[in-house]
């Protein structure tokens, strides 16, 4: 393999919105996300990230194949969904860094391509002078259905890259299911890094 890491913010991402769309629905898939993948939401969302300069886009390449890619932005251009919990809580969404996804393909874990996307996207939240990290990551009952025998959540990984959970701090994102004929609300619940710490 010829594995490479770069970064490119805003609409200098724009060639990869298509690698992106096809990670996500298909890394989406499994387990704990159980995303229908929905085409028009993906262009959407996309257009989104390229409106804001302050954004990033970590792309892995094996290659010229496209085989992960993360992504943040300012939490200032996010939707409400993303912005109210934290509103609520009386904290500043201007001084916050929000990390949208980390999609990678099965077989390119374990290599510390992760570490990396995390890394990265901390580095634009420092040049941008925010002084926190965070991410939201959806909850499912231990009893799901889909759950797999040797499914194992990504906690303790996150706390390794020194985030903090924060359960308090809840929202919901709306998609449709793999089992499922309609979209419905999944609740998230967000982990916060202090970059000064």
């Amino acid at each position: 393999m010829t594995l490479t890491i770069q970064s490119f913010s805003g609409s200098d991402a724009t060639p990869f919105f298509g690698d992106l769309a096809r990670l996500r629905t298909s890394v989406f898939r499994a387990f704990p996300y159980l995303y229908e993948g929905n085409p028009a939401y993906e262009q959407t969302y996309l257009s989104t990230y390229a409106k804001s300069e302050g954004s990033v886009f970590v792309i892995a390449r094996d290659g010229d194949a496209v085989v992960g890619v993360a992504t943040g932005t300012p939490m200032a251009g996010e939707t409400e969904e993303v912005k109210r919990p934290f509103i609520e809580a009386n904290l500043d969404p201007e001084q916050f860094f929000y990390f949208g996804e980390s999609v990678l393909l099965p077989q390119y874990r374990g290599q510390g391509i992760g570490v990396k996307f995390f890394k990265n996207r901390e580095a634009q939240a420092k040049r941008l002078g925010l002084r926190y990290a965070t991410f939201c990551a959806v909850e499912r009952p231990a009893d799901h259905p889909r759950r797999p025998a040797d499914y194992l959540p990504l906690d303790a990984f996150w706390a390794k890259r020194g985030y903090t959970h924060h359960p308090a701090l809840r929202t919901t994102f709306t998609w449709r299911d793999l089992d499922d004929t309609v979209e419905s609300p999944k609740p998230l619940s967000f982990w916060i890094r202090d970059l000064k710490a």
